[in-house]
C-alpha cells in the first residue's frame, strides 16, 4: 500500500510540474482572453446567479484570473468569502472580505489571502465554491497543488454547495493519478468547453 501511495504521489508530482510549466508558458494576453471567456460562462450559471455567499480565491501566478468574477460578486450584492491558510492546523479558514485591496495580505507562499482579523464565515452559509486546481478530468476529478487543503475543506461541508472549477483547456486530462482523499468538483469550465462531473 505504501508503495502504491508513493507511486501515485510521484506521478502527481511529475504531472503537476508538466501542467504548471505549460500554464506558466501561456502568454499573459492568452490567459486574460481565456479567463474572460470562462468568467462569462460562470456568470451565466444559475448556481452563481442564485448564490448569496460565494467562496472564491485571489489569482496566484498563472491561474485563471478571478478579478472580474470577484468584481461581479460585489456589484451584484453577494458576500465574498476567501480562504486563509492556517498553518497550525493545516486547514483553510473561510473569511468574509469586502475589499480585496484592504482586507487581504500576502500569506503562505505569497498567495493573497484574508487578514486573520476579518470575520469568519461558517461553511453552511456558503452557496457556491470556485475551486482551484492544477488538472481536471472531463468527469470533474481534480488534482490540486499537493497540500490537500481544498480536499480537507470540501470534506467538511455538511451539505455540499455547487463546486465549480475554472481551468484553461491545457489543464484537462482524460486520466489523472488520484488517491482516495481527492475530491471531485461538479463542473469544470474552460475557455472552450464545460465538463459536468455529475
Amino acid at each position: 500500500m505504501a508503495g502504491q501511495l508513493g507511486t501515485v504521489a510521484s506521478a502527481k508530482a511529475g504531472l503537476r510540474c508538466e501542467i504548471l510549466s505549460a500554464r506558466d508558458a501561456l502568454p499573459a494576453a492568452t490567459r486574460a482572453a481565456a479567463s474572460r471567456k470562462i468568467t462569462q460562462q460562470i456568470l451565466a450559471l444559475d448556481a452563481w446567479k442564485n448564490a448569496r455567499v460565494v467562496m472564491a480565491y485571489l489569482t496566484f501566478g498563472s491561474e485563471f484570473i478571478t478579478d472580474e468574477l470577484i468584481e461581479n460578486a460585489a456589484a451584484s450584492g453577494k458576500q465574498l468569502a476567501l480562504p486563509r491558510v492556517d498553518r497550525a492546523t493545516r486547514a483553510l479558514v473561510v473569511h468574509a472580505v469586502a475589499d480585496t485591496l484592504n482586507d487581504v495580505q500576502a500569506g503562505v507562499w505569497g498567495i493573497r489571502e484574508p487578514r486573520p482579523d476579518r470575520p469568519t464565515i461558517a461553511l453552511d452559509h456558503v452557496d457556491f465554491v470556485l475551486v482551484p486546481g492544477v488538472a481536471f478530468t472531463p468527469r470533474g476529478e481534480r488534482m490540486g497543488y499537493g497540500g490537500g487543503y481544498y480536499d480537507r475543506l470540501l470534506s467538511r461541508f455538511a451539505q455540499r454547495p455547487p463546486l465549480v472549477a475554472a481551468a484553461y483547456a491545457l489543464q484537462i486530462r482524460e486520466q489523472l493519478p488520484l488517491s482516495e482523499n481527492d475530491r471531485a468538483v461538479d463542473l469544470v469550465i474552460t475557455e472552450d468547453a464545460a465538463y459536468c462531473g455529475c
